[in-house]
């Protein structure tokens, strides 16, 4: 199974300091390290949060070295999916802003062979990463 990570499930994993970290990195390794993936909106989502967040206080370049790092480690593994989808594929149950990337993500990862992996509870068809 491989896990198309959401922006925060990404930025937890890569941040040490976050306060979910220790839940994503605890699931991953109980998961024996599956593959995982980013796309477009995902890495650029973690650059955007990290730069924006004072509690983060990255630049664009640290935040875009953390994640090339990340993404180069032995494991887990990462794939990049490529997104090719257009507004036409969102899902009828996105109704406010706020759904729009969540539907997206899991209709992109759906396609791909994959899971949205998120800490979200509300993204239907989404593998909610669980607590310790």
């Amino acid at each position: 199974m491989t896990y198309l990570l959401d922006v925060n499930a990404l930025v937890a994993l890569g941040f040490a300091q976050h306060e979910f970290h220790n839940r994503v990195a605890h699931w991953i390794r109980s998961q024996r390290f599956p593959p995982l993936a980013t796309c477009s909106i995902t890495e650029l989502g973690f650059i955007r949060v990290l730069v924006q967040a004072p509690a983060y206080g990255l630049t664009v370049s640290q935040a875009r070295t953390l994640l090339v790092r990340i993404k180069r480690a032995d494991a887990p593994q990462f794939i990049f999916i490529p997104d090719d989808h257009d507004i036409s594929h969102l899902p009828t149950w996105v109704k406010t802003a706020r759904q729009t990337t969540d539907g997206h993500l899991a209709v992109l990862a759906n396609a791909n062979d994959a899971t949205l992996a998120t800490l979200g509870t509300k993204i239907p068809g989404a593998y909610l990463i669980p607590e310790k």
